[in-house]
């Protein structure tokens, strides 16, 4: 017994081995707790938000999980420390260090609930998964923010003069933004492009000559794939600043087309060809007929135009519909013995009188 007392009183940095024993057998005792309360409480916390219709909660608990049970550990093992004497210098470097990581996982849990916030209300709409990759500009500002802030807390805690920096922070960055008005441009731009949406990842496009299929929307750039295959990659503020056609949007397509019949054609005939048009027409899935008009006298030919609507933004279907419509006029015609006209040039001939002059005798 006397030796273990002596064991127990030895005084290693300041502390007896009987302090550090204390405090050993706190920490355990606490990260036993902490564990308990993980298995029991949090599983449970689970389980009631999932029944919940309001997923805030289901974010906090996440975030609580994934980040709040470390810095609980964290606190422990600090809690235990200051139990213990050390010097100046070591109690402010433990101090810093224990900061330091509380700071960096209380920033986690702010980042991670509006990151899984963010992620679930995006996910359930259209294209969701394409439109979290679009999170990623918006994140970084949002990270960028909500570090800076927390690094100036942290170093004001620990009796830094921030005043100081926050002045230069202004100063640098009206020299930043203004040596970087264009990457600032295209920044604020992609913002207008992620909150506005004038299109989404996904969505055909043309801008003044140029055409394809929205394939990434970055804070500086937004990348286009093109028909030909090659990818163009257009600055946000030149997006932004010109006259986008996004036929992803189109709810139904407008189709206007128009044939000619030769001059020869029957009147009783000529009459039934807009009925004719109509009903072929009208029996296609996903098309709506609009009009078949007699339109106008050609050069060569009795002209016809039609319209109707397909009832789809692709461009593959409308075309499948429309070779289909051709194929069924074609045969229509066929069979009714209506010929389809062509340019043709009719040369009259005509017979001069021959003029005999006869000699007087």
């Amino acid at each position: 017994m006397g030796n273990l007392n002596k064991v127990l009183t030895k005084v290693y940095f300041e502390n007896t081995v009987q302090d550090y024993l204390i405090v050993l057998v706190g920490i355990i005792v606490g990260i036993l707790m902490i564990r308990i309360l993980k298995k029991s409480i949090i599983r449970r916390a689970k389980i009631w938000v999932g029944t919940t219709d309001t997923e805030i909660d289901d974010f906090v608990i996440d975030s609580f999980d994934k980040y709040g049970i470390p810095a609980l550990y964290v606190g422990i093992v600090y809690a235990g420390t200051r139990y213990l004497a050390f010097s100046e210098t070591a109690n402010e470097g433990l101090h810093i260090a224990f900061s330091l990581l509380l700071t960096f996982l209380v920033l986690r849990i702010i980042s991670s609930i509006i990151l899984l916030f963010l992620q679930k209300h995006v996910s359930k709409k259209e294209r969701g998964e394409q439109k979290v990759k679009e999170l990623g500009g918006l994140m970084l500002l949002i990270n960028l923010i909500i570090w800076g802030i927390g690094l100036l807390f942290l170093f004001d805690n620990l009796g830094f003069d921030v005043t100081a920096a926050v002045a230069g922070l202004g100063i640098g960055g009206v020299a930043i933004a203004l040596a970087s008005q264009n990457i600032l441009g295209d920044l604020f731009n992609y913002f207008v492009i992620l909150f506005d949406k004038p299109f989404e990842t996904g969505d055909f496009i043309t801008i003044d000559d140029k055409m394809g299929v929205v394939d990434y929307i970055g804070v500086k750039s937004t990348h286009i794939k093109s028909l030909s295959g090659e990818q163009m990659v257009f600055a946000n503020s030149d997006l932004t600043g010109s006259r986008i056609h996004n036929y992803k949007r189109m709810e139904r397509r407008r189709i206007v087309f128009s044939l000619g019949i030769v001059y020869e054609t029957e009147p009783e005939v000529l009459k039934a060809v807009p009925q004719v048009l109509k009903s072929i027409i009208k029996n296609h899935k996903l098309v709506t007929f609009d009009r078949a008009h007699f339109a106008s006298y050609g050069a060569y030919s009795l002209d016809f135009e039609i319209v109707y609507y397909v009832l789809s933004s692709d461009f593959t279907q409308y075309m499948d519909i429309q070779q289909s419509i051709n194929f069924e006029i074609f045969d229509e015609f066929k069979r009714r013995h209506i010929e389809f006209a062509y340019p043709t040039q009719s040369l009259l001939l005509t017979r001069q009188p021959q003029n005999t002059f006869q000699g007087v005798n």
